[in-house]
């Protein structure tokens, strides 16, 4: 039953706003991966986890926002059953540890898929990246990281909509990007920050 919903969800997303890949910079492989990429849709996830090779969907986690994704029988199946999301708490209590899930998620050998602005954007421009895809970076150097950008996503389903509309998106793969030797949390931040932006740039990306 799983792997059907799993069959009619990928068919559904193409059928609906396309959302193929496109690797400009790198190519689908095995090796470790985080994905990191502009956020502008509810359908984000969904769209980026669909266009990795089938092979490398059942290794990839979502990373998603429990108090959306968490919430309601559907949501919850969607997330959890069929796109094997991580969820975290956007508002984590004093004391913990936010990134805890994903760091378990990486040390079972799991990649995953994060959106560094941490809440959608209107799709006019990448807003500024939070820490997480940074700290992740730090404590784990020998996952590869990967900017992808996800073209027209926020046209196709803004906020507010509740049916989305038969816009072609797509999901541009760029080149891998590493945490560089002494490399401070903002130089880098904004480093990967570009490099998701230069893929939404024609001639560019």
């Amino acid at each position: 039953m799983i792997a059907a919903a799993r069959l009619v969800l990928i068919a559904l997303t193409r059928f609906l706003v396309g959302g193929h890949a496109r690797w400009v910079g790198s190519e689908p492989t095995f090796e470790q991966r985080i994905y990191f990429a502009n956020h502008g849709s509810h359908l984000d996830t969904i769209v980026l986890w669909a266009a990795l090779p089938a092979a490398l969907r059942s290794k990839t986690s979502p990373v998603a926002a429990r108090d959306y994704w968490g919430k309601g029988r559907l949501r919850r199946f969607v997330a959890l059953d069929i796109l094997g999301c991580v969820l975290v708490e956007r508002q984590a209590p004093a004391g913990s540890d936010p990134l805890a899930p994903l760091t378990a998620a990486l040390a079972d050998g799991r990649s995953l898929i994060l959106f560094p602005e941490g809440t959608r954007g209107d799709g006019s421009s990448v807003m500024p990246f939070k820490s997480g895809l940074y700290n992740l970076a730090n404590t784990h150097p020998g996952v590869q990281l990967i900017p992808v950008f996800l073209d027209n996503l926020a046209r196709a389903f803004p906020k507010g909509a509740y049916v989305p509309a038969p816009i072609s998106c797509a999901a541009r793969f760029g080149a891998p990007l590493r945490l560089r030797q002494g490399e401070e949390r903002q130089a880098f931040l904004s480093r990967a920050r570009e490099a998701v932006a230069t893929l939404g740039r024609p001639g560019e990306g």
